[in-house]
């Protein structure tokens, strides 16, 4: 059953990835073709309207805005139990087109990957698929989409691994295997052998370049610090701004603002890439209105500086503003940029060695993928099965390396993934942290304590919350419900039968609380350290300042032991 569903997946993945290009290139040539004075001397408005057409179905048909695709599928597994809403089986389909196709910075393979998930969440439920089987046909649309995107198989897999860590074993890598074979042949079946990136290596690797790729490798992870810091900036920034008309409003003149100054900026940025990879970054940058003097190199070097810098900016703006897309492709774009620049030095100041800088450029897309989305092994596959061959992989593997490891000696979390990681729902390969992510805390919440009051006489405790429960604690609350203390049995058990101190009041006796769980912050990792250094058997639970309930250990810990037995079957 799950091969059969992983070959459906990758099919219906593929051909989603196929109509997500084919709506987006459509719209494209409508644009090109039938408004070709717009086009040529006011293309820069055409973002803003992309992106108020896309507001508008936001607003009014689907009542929802984007999000990142990997994110959601990773909510979707920790907190969600691998449901994905049905809306996001056909949402990205219309939102995204229209954001690229009207000229938005951004990419179309996060909304494929997302619209792929969502229809395997479908199918699952169809077939009552348990949770751990629902996960690895995500990771099975993910793979489709990758494969039919770029044409790269085994990048689709290691991303699977990589990124929404799938354990890869026998088990699971052949649904993998069949799901990518299904979405590369399926993008054959509509698209032939047409690739988004079109480059075959005809200089090979020299080992005299391998210190300048080491360089290129220090580059591109302080531009992977330098994308991730900006895009969660910017969503900082956007974030005072409560009106989503007025975030489109600013975010779109901006865009518009920068596509004039860098036309290149304008949509996905395939053209660009594909430019530099031929040799031809005077035609990548060609018609900005801001360059005056003569061709030069420092003109190419200083162009392509600004789509470094700006790419990042326009990708954030595009998603900020309530456009739809993924971060996948300007991330290649910004490492193609990069690597392009730094061949261009070398070759500018060292006339002792001449270097490929179609081989920089392709490299420095490795490097700045591996960066940002903490995937060193997607990003050497993926770039290795694009150029067609692994002349690279040397060159890859240094420069990816070094990437890597000083972007996370920075950062320890992806763009994908600090969110989730501040809320404590990041999914790992440690099997105990994935069953204490899989567990909510609202399933063992117990409500059945009876509060009292701080200042409630002893008598008043005994018959009206004592004689009433089967508790051992009773939570202590003022008069706005905020808990200020606890009072156990064992507190008053010496004076309850005592009726001379019954007018004593419970402040008197209830103690002051050590811990409590915090129900907004407090995920199941943080609940058992904190049941661990309190070596308390309950904990009380505060949510927006007040009291909510109990969680016991014993409880909590059962539980555990139920999930991980289920998970590790």
């Amino acid at each position: 059953m799950t091969l059969l569903l992983s070959v459906t997946i990758g099919i219906t993945t593929g051909v989603v990835s196929v109509l997500l290009k084919n709506t987006t290139h459509f719209i494209e040539w409508f644009i090109e073709n039938s408004m070709v004075y717009f086009q040529s001397s006011f293309y820069y408005i055409f973002p803003i309207i992309g992106l108020l057409i896309v507001y508008i179905l936001n607003k009014w048909c689907f009542n929802r805005f984007p999000s990142f695709a990997v994110p959601t599928i990773l909510h979707a597994i920790t907190r969600r139990n691998g449901f994905i809403k049905n809306i996001k089986v056909y949402y990205p389909l219309f939102i995204a087109p229209l954001t690229v196709g009207f000229g938005g910075s951004v990419g179309l393979l996060g909304p494929a990957i997302l619209s792929g998930a969502s229809i395997s969440s479908r199918i699952a439920t169809f077939f009552h698929i348990h949770r751990k089987t629902r996960v690895l046909l995500f990771g099975c649309a993910a793979t489709a989409a990758i494969a039919a995107v770029f044409k790269s198989p085994i990048a689709g897999i290691i991303f699977a691994v990589e990124v929404l860590s799938l354990d890869l074993t026998l088990i699971s890598l052949l649904p993998l295997l069949l799901a990518s074979l299904s979405g590369i042949l399926t993008s054959y079946l509509f698209l032939g052998d047409e690739t988004l990136l079109r480059f075959r290596i005809t200089e090979s690797f020299q080992i005299e370049e391998f210190p300048f790729f080491l360089l290129l490798g220090v580059g591109t992870a302080f531009s992977s610090i330098y994308f991730t810091k900006m895009y969660f900036a910017i969503q900082r920034i956007f974030s005072v701004i409560t009106s989503r008309f007025n975030r489109l409003l600013v975010a779109s003149i901006l865009i518009g603002v920068l596509i004039f100054t860098i036309p290149p900026l304008y949509g996905e940025g395939f053209t660009f890439i594909n430019h530099l990879l031929k040799g031809n970054a005077h035609l990548a940058i060609i018609d900005n209105p801001f360059i005056f003097w003569e061709d030069s190199i420092w003109k190419v070097i200083f162009l392509l500086i600004g789509i470094t810098i700006f790419k990042a900016i326009a990708m954030s703006l595009t998603l900020q503003s309530g456009g739809g897309g993924g971060i996948i492709i300007p991330t290649l774009v910004i490492g193609s940029a990069l690597g392009c620049i730094v061949a261009k030095l070398i070759n500018y100041f060292n006339s002792g060695i001449q270097v490929s800088e179609a081989n920089f450029t392709l490299v420095g897309m490795a490097g700045l993928l591996a960066g940002v989305l903490h995937a060193p092994l997607t990003a050497i596959f993926l770039i290795a099965e694009i150029s067609g061959g692994y002349e690279l992989f040397v060159p890859l593997m240094c420069c990816v390396s070094v990437s890597y490891l000083v972007t996370k000696h920075f950062l320890d979390h992806s763009i994908y993934t600090r969110e989730l990681a501040e809320k404590g729902q990041l999914i790992t390969h440690d099997k105990d942290e994935m069953v204490l992510l899989m567990m909510s805390i609202d399933n063992y919440i117990e409500k059945s304590f009876i509060p009292i009051k701080a200042h409630d006489t002893l008598e008043n405790v005994i018959y009206n919350a004592v004689s009433k429960s089967s508790r051992n604690s009773f939570p202590v609350i003022n008069e706005e419900g905020k808990l200020i203390g606890i009072l156990k049995l064992d507190d008053i058990r010496s004076v309850m039968f005592d009726t001379s101190y019954y007018s004593k009041q419970v402040l008197e006796y209830m103690k002051p609380i050590t811990e409590a769980i915090v129900y907004e912050k407090d995920g199941m990792k943080k609940v058992l350290r904190k049941f661990q250094d309190t070596s308390e058997w309950t904990l009380p639970v505060i949510r927006d300042g007040a009291y909510f309930g109990f969680v016991s250990k014993s409880k909590l810990l059962s539980a555990y032991r139920r999930k991980l037995i289920n998970y590790t079957r």
